[in-house]
């Protein structure tokens, strides 16, 4: 791993995932920093759908080791990786566009008053003060979620993700189909939780979007761990020939004439 101020709080070593006749994950390796932005990245079936669902309990890897905070850890659902620390943020953001801001956030875990009812007031407090931890910015967070924008919809999964106080978030495509503006937003969010001191994990297919946040940047080829690069020590160049496979080729070439 590049060297760097945070200690690697999420480590997986050796990981393998087979799915049937698939092998999904080969002896992969993988580390995220705390108070860094580690970019995962990597072409269609590159293993990084995968990789994220294995940190975050969904699927059991078959082989390899995973350690949280230095120590091993058995993480066999997604209870056990949230009980860790471990928050994710999926592209789909699993909102309830008829509900407002406060609902979304606590939905499935609301606050219950001494008289069985709804604890509104304690919930609505503790939203505020999350979404102004973050410097998101909506209208009101008794605003319904259809009316909000792309971005600010997004900053709301982040911010209900935060709810539980994690040291590691995982954010799968946070800036997919999203405007300049609303980019721009959510890669504030991002910046935001690194400040904070969080170990921020990002999927994303944009390689602009990558450079603009990262510390670190993965790459997943072909279920395989091809590549470790700090982000400012490296360029979208070097970056797509690792996601192609183009600099392994240039290597085992170079190694070849060597040899000759």
């Amino acid at each position: 791993m590049p060297d760097g101020d945070g200690a690697p709080l999420l480590e997986l070593h050796g990981v393998s995932k087979r799915f049937g006749a698939v092998q999904a994950l080969t002896d992969v390796d993988f580390a995220a920093p705390a108070g860094k932005v580690t970019a995962l990245v990597g072409d269609n079936g590159a293993g990084k759908s995968t990789l994220i669902k294995t940190i975050a309990g969904i699927n059991q890897m078959d082989e390899g080791e995973y350690l949280f905070d230095g120590k091993p850890v058995h993480v066999t659902t997604p209870q056990a990786a949230t009980a860790l620390g471990i928050a994710t943020v999926y592209q789909d953001l699993a909102l309830s566009d008829n509900l407002d801001v406060v609902a979304n956030l606590w939905l499935g875990r609301e606050k219950v008053s001494g008289a069985r009812t709804l604890d509104e007031t304690s919930m609505e407090q503790e939203a505020s003060r999350v979404l102004k931890r973050l410097a998101v910015r909506i209208p009101s967070v008794r605003t319904q979620v259809a009316s909000l924008s792309g971005g600010q919809r997004q900053s709301v999964a982040i911010a209900r993700s935060m709810l539980g106080e994690p040291k590691v978030v995982l954010l799968d495509e946070p800036t997919a189909a999203l405007g300049v503006a609303q980019t721009a937003q959510v890669l504030d969010l991002i910046r935001t939780l690194r400040e904070h001191g969080l170990a921020v994990v990002v999927i994303s297919h944009n390689l602009a979007d990558v450079f603009q946040v990262a510390d670190i940047i993965v790459v997943l080829r072909l279920g395989r761990q091809v590549g470790v690069l700090e982000a400012k020590e490296t360029n979208s160049d070097e970056v797509v020939a690792a996601i192609t496979g183009s600099r392994a080729e240039e290597e085992q070439q170079s190694a070849e004439v060597t040899d000759q």
